[in-house]
């Protein structure tokens, strides 16, 4: 079951540092059906409602070439979201795991990543199926499937690094 901000037997809070700066800019902002936590989806699925994301200027012109991509990577704030819990129980069973081992909204800097479907392009709007986001979702960065993508610059000798490495 999905929860607001409660804390379930067994899960740990603690009081997280000051934060800094990190020089984030939002970029855009997701529109998605789903106005509360209580309705969004854990996961997006590509055959999802149909969401648009809305970039902001002066990045409309960075959405150059994007068209030529079925599926993109969209990562977001998740704006709503507590960050003080290093262990949950997403069973509500008393069971917990440490937060890094979950995909739980709930994290220190909670970024949201899904692997959408591109729709469309519509000047600054993008049309992608497989978001799993709240409506108003502040829009971080996006970028081309990386299972997909062919870089395109030359190649550099990390490109062909093996093995172990510390």
């Amino acid at each position: 079951m999905v929860r607001l901000n409660e804390i379930r037997a067994g899960e740990v809070a603690v009081e997280p540092p000051a934060p800094t700066d990190a020089g984030l800019v939002f970029i855009g902002r997701i529109r998605t059906p789903w106005s509360s936590r209580l309705d969004c989806p854990r996961q997006g699925r590509i055959d999802g409602p149909t969401c648009r994301i809305e970039i902001f200027q002066p990045w409309v012109p960075a959405l150059a070439g994007i068209q030529a991509f079925g599926r993109l990577e969209v990562l977001y704030w998740l704006h709503e979201s507590r960050r003080d819990l290093v262990r949950q129980s997403p069973a509500n069973d008393g069971t917990t795991r440490g937060t890094f081992a979950l995909r739980s909204p709930v994290r220190p800097n909670p970024i949201g990543t899904s692997l959408v479907g591109l729709v469309a392009v519509d000047g600054a709007t993008l049309l992608v199926r497989g978001l799993d986001c709240l409506d108003g979702t502040p829009l971080i960065d996006l970028k081309p499937d990386r299972s997909l993508f062919t870089p395109l610059a030359p190649p550099q000798p990390g490109d062909f690094e093996v093995g172990d490495a510390v």
